[in-house]
């Protein structure tokens, strides 16, 4: 299923003829009950898939806001294993959303390959980034993701070679993430036009969406990245609103956030 709700939802954003717009928010961040809580929401406000982001001790791409979501849920004992938990309990609530995991290799690893892929399908994760596992270091996890219907979604960054562009295409699967910027997560004032050369020279390699990230955070940067790209995927803009945000009016607005995104209006 993993694979073809990724597809699907690429179908119904082209059918639309709009970009599609994927949010990213760490698992845990306030706390566990908190994503239970807000990742439908955030469905209902308009975004057509969500990336869990794994907390982790020692992030290597993400800037100072992702950073401090997930210290703050590691502070409150998220895990790998509590991440997949709650993917399950939001498979129920949201069956048709294309839910992506995204990480580093480190805990996969420790959690064990086989285990980790096995627990993936059982949840119901549909996509896998790890944002720290080369290409030419990830055949053993892509083999499980393969076998396990996860689409295994390659990160592909500005500086990325035309070599490691093609090996990296031949065996994706779901889309692929384009980063717009060389350097770590965080919010600009515009799209880098480096990430639509990046975009024309994935596009030489793969037929599958495109999906562009890092920087992202106002409709205006959607709909440009929507012009070239599938989609794009907003982070930190995200986090933000949420670290500003009382726990009591948390939900609210993050969805009119993610409303204000994806162009759609919300109830008052």
């Amino acid at each position: 299923m993993g694979e073809s709700r990724i597809r699907r939802m690429f179908e119904v954003v082209r059918e639309q003829k709009r970009p599609g717009l994927i949010v990213f928010l760490t698992a845990g961040f306030p706390d566990m009950e908190a994503t239970l809580e807000l990742v439908p929401a955030l469905v209902a406000a308009g975004a057509d898939a969500v990336e869990l982001g794994v907390p982790f001790s020692d992030p290597l791409a993400e800037g100072p806001v992702i950073q401090e979501s997930s210290f703050r849920a590691l502070q409150n004992g998220a895990s790998l294993d509590e991440c997949l938990n709650t993917v399950a309990v939001l498979r129920d609530k949201i069956p048709e959303t294309p839910l992506i995991l995204m990480g580093y290799y480190n805990p996969i690893y420790s959690y064990g390959l086989v285990p980790f892929a096995d627990r993936c399908h059982e949840a119901g994760v549909d996509g896998l980034i790890a944002v720290d596992l080369p290409g030419f270091e990830a055949a053993p996890l892509l083999a499980e993701c393969r076998a396990h219907d996860i689409s295994m979604i390659p990160l592909l960054a500005p500086t990325s070679t035309d070599e490691s562009i093609k090996e990296a295409c031949a065996s994706a699967s779901g889309f692929v993430y384009c980063i717009s910027v060389t350097g770590v997560t965080g919010i600009r004032d515009q799209v880098s036009a480096r990430s639509f050369d990046l975009l024309d020279r994935v596009r030489l390699h793969t037929s599958l969406p495109l999906a562009v990230g890092f920087g992202i955070s106002n409709r205006g940067q959607v709909e440009d990245v929507g012009k070239t790209a599938d989609a794009a995927i907003v982070g930190s803009a995200l986090i933000q609103v949420m670290l500003d945000s009382p726990r009591e009016e948390l939900v609210e607005r993050a969805s009119r956030f993610v409303a204000a995104l994806a162009g759609v209006s919300l109830p008052a």
